[in-house]
């Protein structure tokens, strides 16, 4: 499963041109403000004709106002959006949604981590309960929830057009209030769909979630994910079950592949750089040397050491 950067969206979803992309992101940049944008629906699917989007990897948050019949798909839950709904996405949690008629309109804005950090508040948004992985995030609201909620949208883009020197403060104040209302909703009941699309949506959200902590490109990169509960929890279902899926499709238990997926990068990493032992066993997750040195004989029968000369 490929990471789809902010950079990638816009050439992807909206067919941007390298280098008018590149000047806007590049502004951003320069202002250090991290990054933000807002779109209409409506028009975007009137000049683009998008699709379903599929399982991918993004770098990015996004809250979606949506007016229309479409469909969510996390794990081994489906959600259905009859008519209005807010979504907030989160790189944390993988997820597919397509359209179900062609009727659509509403907006949505993007938004990198940073944006946020870059407020005087020093929000961490992750820490917020919407962004969890334990959080719904997908929310029927009424017509008039959508008709307020379209209001902040509206500010957002009349702002993004203006010269205002304090524009950004403006737009992470809307940002925030769009969080801040869907903290006070309930989340769209899901469906349970134990069945062969589950599993292999389970198993594809799983492979994700590993794989996006790889490479290890830094010491201080520590690996956030090392158990099969740890994994079991951000996906919102139970360790068993997790087991279970895993088990038919590949053959092996969540800690196995786990376990194989890090003593990959363990040689990697002792081949390819100049770190410590000690600066290795951290970040693959080990808090003692002798632990991860007692892994690595396992899989390889061989020490660390032994392995790199």
């Amino acid at each position: 499963m490929e990471s789809v950067s902010i950079k990638e969206f816009y050439q992807d979803v909206l067919g941007a041109k390298c280098e008018e992309l590149n000047k806007f992101l590049d502004n951003q940049s320069n202002q250090d403000i991290g990054h933000f944008n807002v779109f209409d629906i409506e028009k975007l699917n009137a000049s683009c004709n998008k699709g379903a989007m599929p399982y991918n990897r993004r770098t990015y948050y996004k809250i979606s106002l949506i007016k229309g019949k479409n469909r969510v798909e996390y794990a081994n839950k489906v959600v259905d959006i009859d008519n209005y709904a807010v979504l907030f996405a989160t790189p944390k949690i993988p997820y597919r949604y397509f359209p179900l008629d062609p009727e659509q309109s509403g907006h949505f804005c993007v938004f990198t981590n940073d944006f946020l950090a870059k407020s005087k508040t020093g929000i961490n948004i992750d820490k917020l309960p919407l962004f969890s992985p334990k959080s719904g995030f997908v929310y029927q609201i009424s017509q008039k929830q959508f008709d307020d909620l379209s209001l902040i949208f509206s500010k957002m883009h009349e702002e993004m057009q203006s010269d205002y020197e304090f524009k950004y403060d403006l737009l992470r104040n809307y940002a925030m209030e769009l969080i801040l209302k869907g903290q006070k909703l309930e989340p769209i009941s899901s469906q349970d769909r134990n069945n062969t699309n589950a599993s292999a949506r389970i198993f594809t959200l799983f492979i994700e979630l590993l794989e996006r902590q790889f490479p290890i490109e830094s010491t201080n990169q520590v690996l956030k994910l090392k158990t099969a509960k740890d994994f079991a929890e951000t996906l919102g279902i139970h360790v068993n079950h997790l087991n279970k899926v895993l088990k038919e499709i590949t053959g092996k238990t969540t800690t196995e592949i786990i376990s194989s997926r890090i003593n990959q990068e363990a040689k990697i990493l002792l081949k390819e750089t100049p770190w410590n032992i000690s600066e290795i066993a951290y970040s693959l997750g080990f808090d003692e040397v002798a632990h991860f040195s007692n892994f690595f004989k396992r899989k390889t029968k061989l020490s660390p050491l032994s392995f790199r000369s």
